[in-house]
């Protein structure tokens, strides 16, 4: 046994956490860049006087709510393409419970985050404390339990040695891409202050290589002959692809062998909007462009991507008859999935080495991929310029919503703005290189399909779990990550309900983001659904007692905080305002009223949801009929 040194468990995790590198490419940096905290019962004063004490170097944030600085932490981790995480402490009991949704947002993206929460003690002499839960069945729970759905590992420290040992294993997790996701380790508040003799060697410096696994043999073999076999191949640009940083190699690629793609909301901005091969977003929230391309594709190559429901059209996007799949993942339990081809490697050296192996082989896409993409570019124009008067019907909705209630709203909400053509103008206002982050409700969708990233990297957007409540923490994550690019949260009036405390802890510590507010009175997404498939609107709008529609000030709440606010409900109006938010040191909020159902359509997708198989709604019951025709056509796995 070597030196040891005295320390509580808490001096030790914070003292461990400074000595994290992670190795990429030849390059290390230190992997932990700091932790945001909200100290309550259970770790204010362990953790919280270990960071106090040992807190030096970590850049240290206070929240506001639990939920949003985990989500921040997320944010931060996930623009940093997850080579560099913060860590998340909180109180035990209810602030533990609020990381729940951040855990799962983690999860669902494969993003690694690590999560402190306090716990209950440990000698369980003072039970019950607190904000302590209990059960009859065993007095080993408490509500950190709950994170244990969400959390890719999770432990529980009830002696001050075991922090050693898993400490090693959460890092391992987190620094692999294979299993990389959210840590939680729950340390009883007892055992936070206690003291062990740590050997010194343990707190060494001490580097995680992420290292490139490189495709067998057999894999690239298979892989070259599966491509040169297929007539219309086409890439499936997943988050995978962003996070490998294989965008150089995928865009030679695809213009030396005519293969077009697509991409996934994790996967878009790994690529440039103008590249001439790109053909936009597949699936629910996609293009025609690349939802017909991948209907005449008889080679699928998924880069990096979880074929979510959204992406696949519920597994319709695809001749399942004549088409195959090729999966390239650093998870061997994605690339199996649809029966793929698997290369189980990183996608870059995946795709440097089919770089070698492809020759001369040239798809047979030719001048269908430009056709494909003129024809969703002259879409895009036509949705980001539609002025309408709102007793017009809109025609994509005509069947959904009578115009007498679209009228309703434009009085209410004083407003004919169209929700894409709000969109449009942002995304020709703001800076190239400026961030832009949304996660929920009808923006993700129209986005994927209208905005046009020109820069690697710039679209942030979390749909692997939809969490409301993510856009304007995310937003700080985000700055944190990038502090010298402009970052727009956009947010609909539903998040921004749920969630928007971040934008204190944005103003306090000077982290300037802008929030653009998308004001449609509900939750227009869901009201949508509800609808599109025979209901009747039924409590997704925002109404009063008198059914009349709320007409939040939305504005004047961020103004209290601190922001620089606007309101903007024209371009001219939205384009002045961002001008004008460019030139702030200060966080901004932009407030638009836009009229429900003036989001994207469908575009040839299908989405498969629960809809009533009984009712005493016959439009109800044709939706459910119009369901299982569309069924048939699914793959059942």
């Amino acid at each position: 046994m070597g030196d040891t040194i005295r320390l509580t468990t808490g001096q030790a995790l914070v003292t461990f956490l400074k000595q994290q590198y992670l190795h990429v490419d030849g390059e290390e940096f230190r992997f932990v860049d700091g932790v945001f905290n909200i100290f309550g019962h259970g770790n204010v004063l362990g953790i919280g006087q270990a960071l106090e004490q040992y807190g030096d170097g970590l850049n240290i944030y206070q929240g506001k709510n639990e939920q949003g600085m985990a989500h921040a932490a997320i944010a931060f981790s996930k623009q940093k393409l997850r080579q560099q995480i913060y860590a998340v402490t909180t109180s035990i009991g209810p602030g533990s419970a609020n990381l729940a949704a951040a855990a799962g947002t983690a999860l669902a993206n494969n993003i690694p985050v690590l999560f402190i929460p306090g716990d209950v003690f440990s000698n369980r002499q003072p039970d019950p404390v607190l904000q302590q839960v209990e059960q009859e069945y065993s007095a080993d729970v408490s509500t950190n339990d709950a994170l244990r759905a969400v959390s890719r590992y999770w432990d529980r420290i009830t002696r001050p040695e075991q922090l050693m040992s898993s400490l090693v294993r959460a890092f391992e997790v987190m620094t692999n891409p294979a299993t990389a996701g959210p840590v939680t380790i729950a340390i009883g508040q007892d055992v936070a202050g206690e003291a062990f003799d740590y050997e010194e060697s343990f707190f060494q410096k001490r580097v995680h290589y992420l290292d490139r696994k490189s495709p067998v043999e057999r894999e690239w073999q298979g892989a070259t002959q599966l491509i040169k076999q297929s007539k219309k191949p086409l890439f499936l640009v997943g988050g995978g692809a962003k996070y490998s940083q294989a965008q150089a190699v995928l865009t030679r690629l695809s213009k030396q062998h005519d293969i077009p793609l697509v991409e996934t909301q994790a996967g878009k901005a790994t690529i440039s909007a103008e590249f001439p091969n790109n053909l936009g977003g597949l699936g629910v929230t996609g293009t025609f462009s690349a939802n017909k391309a991948a209907q005449e594709a008889d080679l699928i190559i998924g880069i990096g991507t979880r074929y979510t429901d959204f992406a696949t059209s519920s597994k319709t996007a695809f001749d399942f008859d004549h088409t195959k799949f090729l999966n390239i993942n650093v998870s061997r339990f994605q690339a199996y999935k649809l029966d793929a081809f698997q290369v189980v490697a990183d996608a870059r050296a995946t795709l440097e080495q089919l770089e070698q192996t492809l020759g001369n082989y040239q798809s047979t896409f030719g001048a269908r991929t430009s056709e494909l993409k003129a024809e969703w570019n002259q879409e895009r124009q036509r949705l980001g310029s539609i002025t309408f008067q709102a007793k017009d019907f809109i025609p994509e909705v005509k069947d959904h919503l009578p115009a007498s209630v679209l009228q309703e709203y434009a009085d209410s909400l004083k407003t004919e703005f169209a929700q894409t053509t709000a969109l449009y103008t942002i995304n020709e206002a703001i800076d190239p290189n400026a961030i832009v982050v949304t996660s929920s409700g009808s923006l993700p969708g129209d986005m994927q399909r209208l905005w046009h990233p020109s820069k690697e990297n710039t679209y942030h957007v979390e749909y692997g779990y939809s969490c409301m409540g993510y856009e304007i923490a995310g937003a700080l994550g985000a700055k944190i990550a990038a502090p010298d690019q402009e970052v727009y949260s956009m947010v609909g009036d539903g998040s921004f309900l749920m969630l928007h405390t971040e934008l204190v802890t944005a103003l306090q510590y000077d982290k300037k983001i802008n929030i653009m507010l998308f004001d449609n009175a509900g939750f227009g997404c869901i009201n949508n659904l509800q609808m599109e498939h025979g209901s009747n609107s039924f409590f997704t709008e925002f109404r009063n007692n008198d059914d009349q529609i709320l007409n939040i000030d939305y504005a004047k709440v961020a103004e209290g905080y601190g922001a620089k606010v606007y309101r903007a409900n024209t371009p001219t109006e939205l384009q002045a305002a961002i001008a004008d938010a460019k030139q702030q040191n200060v966080s901004t909020l932009i407030e638009m009223k836009v009229l429900p159902k003036t989001m994207t359509a469908g575009y040839e997708a299908w989405w498969n949801v629960g809809v009533a198989e009984v009712s005493n709604n016959e439009n109800v019951q044709q939706a459910y009929q119009e369901k299982q025709q569309v069924r048939q056509s699914a793959r059942q796995y």
